[in-house]
């Protein structure tokens, strides 16, 4: 990745408004207009910085309730991705970064939590993306987001890694070294109106994830549970297992359409977990991932 030149602070914003104006540019007419136009050129990087935002206990219980979470005076592993969502749409957003959003497909997540975070503190986000990778199917970009507490300290980390698909890359090589874990005995039933739930308390209201109609629109056969979402469920099942520092890391293999009903499997591995979420009753794997001390 090359040097990070200094990150530029925007508010960023999350919700159906930000939906809108990254699929701007993949709209036919609209696409060519001064602002939106992606300006084209050799992509060397892109960083930008959220504003202090102190972490307010109603909107963490919301998060906890949606996902599984039990309340407590500590935020969940993965809440400060509300944080750095934002700053993904806007770099997503920005005429300087290559493609639309609009297509980019959310292939792995790893977040490193350095210590626990208390309700009430005061966090700052900031993004870096670098240039693109190979993908044997397409192009992959890697948005790095650092979390610092009011000292300057990091206290969270993470790389979202998104798959824009194109011209296949037939000498790429991607390694994804996750293994297997059988289903368990834990079903979760979820139901038609996750997406929506989850949606209001992360402000990801991509059309895909709300319902049958607006999911078709986009080639689905209806509509499917966020990939973040399979994350954070997985990771409330082992929290009470998983030390204080810890990095998580997941691939999302499958998506999970609503209503449906998927199996938790999980087992020790290495001083951790290894962990799964399959379709229930069958071999469709939808998520792997392993959590190891960090």
């Amino acid at each position: 990745m090359a040097e990070r030149p200094a990150a530029r602070t925007v508010t960023g914003s999350s919700g159906p408004l930000a939906l809108v104006k990254a699929a701007l540019p993949a709209i036919p007419g609209v696409k060519e207009l001064p602002g939106i136009r992606k300006t084209g050129g050799e992509f060397g990087g892109l960083g930008f910085s959220g504003p202090a935002v102190r972490i307010d206990r109603y909107d963490v219980e919301r998060y906890a309730g949606v996902c599984g979470f039990p309340i407590k005076d500590t935020v969940p592993l993965p809440y400060p991705h509300m944080l750095a969502f934002p700053l993904h749409m806007a770099l997503m957003s920005d005429p300087v970064f290559p493609t639309p959003a609009m297509g980019m497909v959310h292939i792995e997540n790893s977040i490193t939590g350095h210590r626990p975070i208390s309700v009430g503190e005061t966090l700052t986000a900031g993004v870096w993306v670098g240039r693109a990778l190979p993908h044997p199917v397409g192009t992959a970009y890697q948005f790095a987001t650092t979390v610092t507490d009011a000292s300057g300290e990091t206290v969270w980390e993470e790389v979202s890694t998104y798959l824009r698909r194109g011209p296949r890359n037939p000498d790429a090589v991607w390694s994804s070294s996750f293994e297997e874990v059988p289903a368990g005995g834990t079903v979760w039933p979820l139901g038609a109106d996750l997406g929506r739930r989850y949606a209001r308390v992360s402000g990801d209201f991509n059309p895909i994830h709300l319902t049958g109609v607006t999911a078709k629109a986009l080639g689905f056969p209806r509509q499917i549970a966020h990939g973040m979402w399979t994350m954070a469920r997985c990771v409330a099942a082992l929290e009470n297992r998983l030390p204080d520092a810890v990095t998580v890391d997941v691939a999302f293999k499958k998506p999970v359409f609503l209503p449906s009903s998927v199996a938790f499997g999980s087992r020790h591995a290495g001083g951790g977990y290894e962990f799964s979420l399959t379709k229930r009753g069958s071999d469709t794997i939808h998520l792997l991932g392993r959590a190891t001390p960090a």
